[in-house]
């Protein structure tokens, strides 16, 4: 059994160049499924969706239980586990931005250079947009983000699977 976050990784990544459609419609075929993942059945910001969908089929395959929250929000995610916090990232690290006021980004770390983290995001776009279009490989600044999440099969929960 292989890095439950290396495996949502490369779900991630085959996932690169999934848009909306119609662009900024929030909907599509695939974006509909990940939207879905988190029991949301209308067009809605879907970055935090992804990155559960992802979980999701890499836990499916190695026959665990998915550890994240089931939610489509970001911040939620980030409050509802503390326990899997990291201050410095890591590839598989699912990465958080709050922007205040409730909004809030994420994606999977791909990797880390410097002081920069290049991640596999939906809902983004080539600006780098929280509010995109598109599955894209993003560089964000480690200063920017306000922490990562580091997830593991071992470390599963009872509230993985509650909307």
């Amino acid at each position: 059994m292989g890095s439950l976050p290396l495996a949502a990784l490369a779900v991630m990544k085959s996932q690169l160049g999934v848009r909306e459609t119609p662009p900024g419609s929030n909907t599509g075929p695939e974006v509909r499924q990940y939207l879905a993942s988190v029991g949301i059945k209308f067009p809605a910001p879907w970055c935090m969706a992804l990155v559960y969908w992802a979980f999701e089929q890499a836990a499916n395959k190695q026959g665990v239980a998915n550890p994240l929250v089931r939610t489509g929000g970001v911040l939620r995610q980030w409050n509802e586990s503390p326990a899997f916090r990291q201050a410095r990232p890591a590839p598989g690290d699912v990465m958080i931005l709050d922007y205040g006021k409730g909004l809030g980004h994420t994606g999977i770390v791909e990797s880390v250079d410097g002081d920069a983290v290049v991640a596999i995001e939906g809902n983004t776009n080539a600006d780098g947009s929280r509010e995109g279009y598109e599955v894209c490989r993003r560089r964000r600044p480690i200063s920017k983000c306000k922490g990562f999440l580091r997830f593991h099969p071992a470390q599963e929960r009872e509230h993985s699977r509650k909307v």
